[in-house]
């Protein structure tokens, strides 16, 4: 009698907190065997956004920090980058003007350009925020100004899932920033095993949250495999998930042949 086949196993580098969890209970749910390996650490900076018209928020972490920093938003028009930072604004009693079609900062700044020209905005986010945003914004003729609420560092204990990628015992990974890209490389040249952990990820499925991860890995010498449509993580494991059953059909049917 034959045993349960082995789950593929997939890294996924979300902070330490909830999100870790609900990430590891999806992709068990999918079939796969999460690695998990936060990539992440939140350090809050205290800063609240200032007084402006327009208030953009580009993360759920920042939206929950400024509330428990006791801000509000007061007559500002709120716009969040997507549905998760919206659905933290509206927990904390917020409303919400503009949600874009495109969940990043490019698609921030298509739905925003015909409302900014002349306005005071301010972008509140992490320090590692792309610069799309904020080019972007200027360039649509807002006044614009950033405020830091978090520093993103990378966690000391942070790269087992680079070591398991060098030993060739990754299936796939799922990246869900630019930064968790640059991060699982760092780890992995703390730990001496960078060029078998790039070989390990070119064996490997390789999944971006969206366009601008992909290209961050790109930049770094990964070839991403799996960008979902829609920029969540869900979307991203199941996608990732999807191509390994692609994978395992196809060697399937080559041994058949």
């Amino acid at each position: 009698m034959s045993g349960e086949p082995d789950r593929p196993r997939v890294a996924v580098f979300r902070p330490d907190d909830e999100r870790i969890e609900s990430a590891v209970e999806l992709l068990r749910s999918l079939g796969a065997e999460p690695v998990p390996d936060p990539m992440l650490e939140v350090e809050p900076t205290g800063a609240v956004p200032v007084d402006a018209p327009l208030v953009v928020l580009t993360s759920k972490t920042g939206v929950e920090l400024a509330a428990e920093a006791g801000w509000e938003p007061g007559d500002a028009d709120l716009a969040a980058i997507g549905p998760a930072t919206a659905a933290a604004a509206r927990e904390a009693g917020w409303t919400v003007d503009v949600v874009p079609e495109e969940y990043t900062s490019a698609g921030l700044v298509a739905a925003l350009e015909p409302l900014v020209a002349g306005e005071r905005v301010v972008v509140a986010r992490s320090d590692h925020g792309s610069d799309v945003l904020l080019d972007g914004l200027r360039e649509a003729g807002a006044e614009v100004t950033e405020t830091v609420l978090y520093r993103l560092t990378r966690p000391d204990d942070a790269g087992d899932s680079a070591e398991l990628a060098a030993g060739g015992d990754l299936d796939a990974v799922a990246f869900t920033s630019s930064l968790t890209v640059e991060n699982v490389l760092a780890a992995a040249a703390d730990r001496g095993v960078e060029d078998a952990a790039r070989d390990g990820l070119a064996d490997a499925v390789v999944g971006a949250i969206g366009p601008p991860t992909a290209e961050t890995a790109a930049d770094n010498g990964i070839e991403t495999d799996v960008v979902p449509d829609e920029a969540s993580f869900e979307a991203l494991a199941t996608a990732v998930v999807d191509a390994l059953d692609d994978e395992a059909t196809d060697g399937v049917d080559a041994g058949r042949s």
